[in-house]
């Protein structure tokens, strides 16, 4: 685990310093302190193409309803994404729970609105295997290769492992549980690696075998879900600390209006699999903090 951890932290640091040397006029203010535009950050969970196609119209409508120019910029990770949020490159970002806590703890980013899926605004990782693996339970895993979506993934790493952690009393859950850990790029990914044999158990949202039965049309009859995590806050919609309150409250109530527009709703299911945007206060992602801690009380991860 001190592996994996480490890795995230200089990724943090790595995508830091190139962010500290670029610059940008995204987010910089016109008359009266508005901003002259708005970027939204996002991070793919499926393919970054299909991705790409989907978030332009969602682009936009926010910049109809807003009436300044609004960006979609796809990031490589969430790592990346955070930290340019923290440099006010990006200024309205689509962060999950671990994300939008890492960006609040550095950059003071404020969440604004979360998904609603099935009803709930929170959800469950889940561990993925081979139906054809022989992996029954948790403890089958070890020893095994684990896919991973992306380090700074709430329901793909984050969560995993720390109940990894506790319930094996491990501290290295890569060395000291898991063989291997593939960073895999995407839940869609990591998903088609164990699919393909590549590794022996991902951990994705549940369920994300629906973003790729389309490609993979006997997915749930080749992948089986073993295993569940407790409940996590959902992904956020979430703001820099740069823009005004007025500003801040006008892209909350935009994004709230889309409950009512089909087409909206529609976007944000193809994308990140919303069913509705709702309001989301910070001390619900406290779960997600004390998760956090746990690395960090086990000095893991420098603040």
């Amino acid at each position: 685990m001190k592996k994996v951890l480490s890795l995230l932290l200089v990724a943090l640091l790595a995508v830091g310093l190139t962010a500290c040397g670029t610059s940008s006029d995204s987010g910089s203010n016109g008359k009266d302190g508005d901003p002259e535009k708005l970027i939204m950050g996002f991070v793919p969970s499926q393919d970054s193409d299909e991705i790409a196609d989907t978030v332009k119209p969602l682009a936009d409508k926010l910049s109809e309803e807003l009436g300044i120019e609004v960006e979609g910029q796809l990031m490589t990770d969430y790592s990346a994404l955070v930290e340019a949020m923290g440099s006010n490159k990006v200024q309205i970002g689509f962060l999950p729970a671990f994300g939008y806590v890492l960006a609040n703890e550095k950059h003071n980013v404020e969440v604004i609105l979360k998904s609603e899926r099935y009803g709930s605004g929170t959800y469950r990782a889940q561990y993925v295997v081979r139906a054809d693996s022989g992996i029954e339970s948790l403890e089958d895993m070890k020893g095994k290769t684990w896919a991973i979506p992306d380090l700074a993934s709430t329901s793909g790493f984050l969560f995993p492992a720390a109940q990894i952690m506790d319930k094996f009393n491990v501290e290295d859950v890569q060395s000291g549980f898991f063989s291997n850990t593939i960073e895999a790029g995407g839940h869609d990914n990591a998903l088609i690696s164990v699919y393909d044999g590549n590794a022996d158990v991902a951990t994705t949202f549940d369920d994300a075998r629906n973003t790729i039965e389309d490609d993979y049309p006997d997915v749930k009859d080749k992948l089986k879900v073993i295993e569940y995590t407790s409940d996590i806050p959902n992904d956020t919609i979430s703001v820099t600390e740069e823009l005004s309150d007025e500003w801040k409250q006008k892209i909350k109530e935009t994004f709230l209006s889309f409950n009512d527009d089909e087409e909206m709703i529609q976007i944000m299911k193809d994308v990140y699999s919303w069913d509705a945007i709702i309001e989301a206060e910070d001390s619900e992602y406290d779960v997600v903090r004390s998760t956090y801690e746990k690395f960090k009380d086990q000095n893991l991860l420098d603040n």
